[in-house]
């Protein structure tokens, strides 16, 4: 009886010995890939899910209210913004934050993009100037720079203290409450150089605001 001849018998010697080497190869070529693939899929696996996972876990129940977005809520528990995101305030009963070049839209992000060189800049600057002295009742030379510059997001919620203090007559004629008082929320507000050193006291526009609303509404 005669056996079946299988194809790769009947190739020449030299040319079985390349299939076969070309087989390995192959198989040399597969081995080097799995460590590679299986280092992707378990890194993305671990930093990807398992490490975001407990980052994010650890940080919202280490720091609950900033893991949220420092969100503000009113009484009814209605979110009316976040403690670090500027936004515009209507009314003279409201202290005015800085300029946005983004018009206060977090998903706008951005400043001016003017040089200091620029002449529109400058006139942005001047008009801002005189608009800010006539709305407090001072001369333009008062008002601080950072009432009528932009910040580099659009979307700094600090003033300085003296931009704050400019504010403080209008606010309480507006609201019709004691200047002291007004004052006072300002002074809480204010906060320090970071850890003593760094940067320059400065008073959040959306937090004071915040709190105005609440002392408008305290007996």
């Amino acid at each position: 009886m005669n056996r079946p001849v299988s194809p790769s018998s009947s190739l020449p010697r030299d040319a079985r010995e390349h299939t076969a080497e070309a087989g390995v190869a192959r198989l040399q070529d597969d081995a080097r890939w799995r460590p590679a693939i299986g280092l992707g899929v378990a890194t993305l696996l671990l930093a990807g899910a398992v490490y975001a996972g407990i980052a994010t876990g650890f940080a919202g129940l280490t720091f609950p209210t900033q893991a949220e977005g420092s969100l503000l809520r009113d009484g009814s528990g209605q979110v009316r913004g976040s403690a670090w995101l500027a936004q515009p305030f209507t009314g003279d009963g409201y202290f005015q934050a800085r300029p946005s070049a983004a018009n206060y839209d977090p998903m706008a992000a951005a400043g001016s993009n003017l040089a200091r060189s620029n002449p529109a800049l400058a006139e942005r600057v001047a008009a801002s100037t005189a608009a800010v002295a006539a709305r407090e009742g001072v001369a333009p030379a008062q008002v601080p720079a950072d009432l009528v510059t932009q910040s580099g997001g659009g979307l700094d919620p600090q003033l300085s203290p003296a931009a704050a203090q400019l504010q403080v007559a209008r606010v309480a004629r507006a609201r019709g409450l004691p200047v002291e008082r007004v004052q006072a929320l300002v002074q809480a507000h204010t906060e320090g150089r970071q850890w003593g050193l760094f940067g320059q006291p400065r008073v959040n526009v959306v937090t004071l605001n915040f709190a105005l609303d609440h002392a408008a509404k305290a007996p």
